[in-house]
């Protein structure tokens, strides 16, 4: 199966619920119906391999304010291990900020960014980088849906929750 990202657009009444009470999120998160659901997006594992690409960087060495787009540091609660650790969030006002950054950047940007021998270098998950150009176009695919996500979020004005399982 493997670590999955994902992001989940709210509203900020949902987000004070759920940094209220946090197995409400878990009840959202693990209903049925969530993968159909027009606010949520899985990016696969997808997540490394954008941060690499907006940054330059691994997750774990990353300092760059762009990783906040899946890793804010704003923790729903410390306590709760959706897969692997806490879910992040974001203010509406931070998508909004990010999302202008974020919807300038083209696939030809990324392509520039693209470089598997250092991308395996620096262990980025998965460790797929040599395998020719479909991966390229499966970040591609990842990143496109982040993008598409939070220029909804900044549209509607939602916050947004992200958290890999």
């Amino acid at each position: 199966m493997g670590m999955i990202g994902n992001l989940l657009r709210v509203t900020n009444a949902e987000l004070e619920a759920y940094l209220e009470d946090s197995s409400l999120l878990e009840d959202k998160l693990y209903a049925d119906e969530i993968n159909e659901d027009e606010k949520f997006a899985d990016i696969d594992k997808t997540w490394d391999g954008i941060i690499f690409l907006l940054t330059g960087q691994s997750l774990d060495t990353a300092e760059h304010h762009l990783t906040r787009i899946l890793f804010s540091g704003q923790i729903i609660d410390e306590d709760q291990d959706l897969g692997l650790g806490p879910a992040h969030y974001l203010t509406p006002e931070e998508v909004v900020e990010l999302n202008n950054e974020i919807s300038k950047i083209t696939v030809e940007g990324l392509k520039q960014n693209f470089n598997p021998e250092k991308m395996n270098e620096l262990e980025i998950y998965p460790s797929i980088w040599n395998e020719g150009d479909d991966v390229f176009e499966y970040l591609v695919e990842g990143f496109l849906s982040v993008q598409h996500i939070f220029a909804e979020a900044a549209k509607n004005k939602e916050a947004m929750i992200t958290f890999i399982n």
